[in-house]
């Protein structure tokens, strides 16, 4: 199994890495946008020059044109350079939050787990919304140097008008993000738990859209909707915690710029009255009081945006920094090998040892069907090997000296809760399109009649969670899809506990014909799949305790007889 060894331990670092990936997207982005604030700012300041040009040399068309085309040049810088620097950051934002996406994906789609205590829901939001707010990382510099840019030629500009003008930008400025800085440690700390417990929200809705037929069928779904209904409860209710912060930041914000905004105004016209400066100074200086509240309502914002990212990051760190939950070999198993299981102890498994020949095809009678999930787990190296004491051998290789990949491509264990998917029957049974038995597996499935019933065929829309399915065409189409995957040695769970009795017979004797010259295993109760195989294994209070033929067993065996006849 390959391991990425650069994996971001902390928040700061996925941050660092973010920026350092666009630095060339974000100095032009920087240049840019740096160019729309001056354009800005060099407005008022052209409107001042133009009023004192028109009061000391008078009426002139010929000033008038170079003032409207000096404007017009104005404008149209502002125009271009807010188009092309946002075009330029807004790439590099979205490009970001997708690699971030595809990063936190392939942790959770990887065949080892990661040890990491978040569910598949946590996960999802992590991949999404927390993605986009790291990836804001990228404009948010961008942004906070441009503002800065704008607050920096107000206060020269101001300066050269005169000195007391461009002092009380600079210090009024630095008070500014003085206060709103202590605040945005609290916006990061409430958003950093709003994200969780909304992620924590999302992870329980995700549980309960799966279990919810089992759910309906005992009657839990009030139960479940009342847990779901705290868990969202305490989410509201941080949001408002957050909303409320975030309210009364940007009105402390607000507030602060329009005091700054005021004292330079006022100061402003009591130097014009005082004949310190000039009407044209006047105007100018009144202009930028007027604009530095733009910049400077994004200069304050940015640290609160600062502080989302950082805490997006820090949840993303959790998952791409958690350990696997085991470290798997380099070994492949050799094809045709056997399958053992040796003293294997595992939950309710105790002292369990069996032997699968090359070619074989058994199975396994569970007398306890936790035992069969057991198993199942085991097998599908769900269950770290280090987990569980004795010994699963593939070809007389361990367990714990295979790759992962190459136990999954040698050996499938298809659940009996096997999930379908959005998309289409022939997705869904060839997901990687390179199956050479797919129409093999169709019909030894007896999933024909599926496919029959619908003018698309194979191509028929599939709902999510095959919500446009029964249950029993679901449990064929997932069988089909084990079918079609065509592995050396193929482990199926309960294939058919929701099909009918005549169909179950027919798919048993099909599997056996089609899985003839290759290892099976089927871990049943069926009588069709126990009458169909080479011999069957009786599993009870974890051990094997008997093995014989079906019919053998019927003959000779009152328990196997009660836990099977139907």
């Amino acid at each position: 199994m390959t391991t990425d060894t650069q994996r971001p331990r902390h928040g700061a670092a996925i941050l660092r890495t973010a920026l350092r990936r666009n630095i060339g997207a974000m100095v032009w982005g920087t240049l840019l946008m740096g160019l729309y604030q001056a354009g800005e700012t060099a407005f008022p300041i052209a409107l001042g020059l133009i009023v004192e040009h028109t009061m000391r040399d008078g009426r002139s068309l010929q000033a008038l044109a170079v003032s409207i085309g000096a404007l017009a040049v104005i404008i149209t810088t502002v125009s271009l350079s807010w188009r092309f620097g946002m075009r330029i950051l807004q790439k590099a934002n979205t490009t970001e939050a997708h690699r971030w996406r595809v990063k936190v994906a392939a942790c959770g789609l990887q065949p080892v787990a990661r040890d990491v205590d978040l569910k598949s829901g946590e996960v999802l939001t992590i991949a999404t919304e927390d993605a986009d707010q790291t990836a804001d990382i990228i404009e948010v510099v961008p942004l906070l140097i441009s503002s800065l840019v704008a607050v920096l030629v107000a206060a020269v500009a101001l300066g050269l008008a005169d000195i007391r003008l461009g002092l009380l930008v600079i210090v009024g400025t630095v008070a500014i993000l003085s206060i709103l800085s202590v605040m945005s440690k609290r916006i990061g700390s409430s958003t950093q738990e709003q994200q969780a417990r909304v992620a924590r929200a999302g992870a329980k809705v995700a549980d309960l859209i799966t279990g919810l037929r089992p759910l309906h069928g005992f009657g839990g779904n009030h139960a479940a909707f009342r847990s779901y209904r705290e868990v969202s409860t305490e989410a509201r209710r941080q949001s408002i915690t957050v909303a409320k912060v975030n309210g009364a930041y940007a009105g402390t914000a607000l507030a602060l710029n329009a005091v700054l905004a005021g004292a330079v105004t006022l100061t402003a016209g009591w130097l014009a009255f005082e004949g310190r400066i000039t009407i044209g100074e006047l105007v100018m200086a009144v202009g930028l009081a007027q604009f530095i509240m733009e910049p400077l309502k994004l200069f304050s914002e940015m640290p609160k945006y600062v502080m989302i990212a950082r805490a997006s990051a820090e949840r993303m760190a959790l998952v791409l920094s958690a350990p696997p939950v085991m470290t798997p070999g380099s070994e492949r198993p050799a094809e045709g090998g056997d399958l053992e299981v040796d003293c294997v102890r595992h939950g309710t498994l105790t002292d369990l040892k069996f032997r699968v020949k090359a070619g074989e095809f058994v199975a396994i009678a569970p007398y306890q069907p936790r035992a069969a999930a057991d198993l199942a787990a085991v097998l599908a190296v769900r269950v770290p090997p280090a987990a569980y004491e004795g010994t699963v051998r593939i070809g007389d290789k361990d367990l714990a000296d295979l790759s992962v990949e190459a136990v999954r491509e040698h050996l499938l264990v298809n659940p009996y809760d096997g999930e379908i998917f959005a998309g289409t029957l022939r997705t869904n049974i060839d997901p990687s399109g390179t199956s050479r038995t797919v129409p093999e597996a169709v019909e030894a499935s007896m999933l024909t009649d599926v496919v029959a019933l619908h003018r698309e065929g194979l191509d028929y829309g599939v709902r999510d969670r095959g919500a446009n399915l029964s249950g029993g065409q679901r449990q064929r189409l997932s069988l089909a899809r084990a079918l079609a995957a065509d592995t050396d040695v193929l482990v199926l769970h309960d294939p058919t506990t929701a099909v009918d009795a005549v169909t179950e017979q027919l798919v048993a004797r099909n599997v056996a014909k089609l899985r003839r010259g290759r290892t099976t295993i089927v871990i049943t109760s069926s009588p069709a799949f126990l009458d169909a195989a080479d011999r069957v294994l009786i599993l009870d209070d974890g051990t094997i305790t008997a093995e014989d033929t079906h019919r053998n067993l019927l003959a000779n065996d009152e328990a196997y007889c009660l836990a099977v006849a139907r």
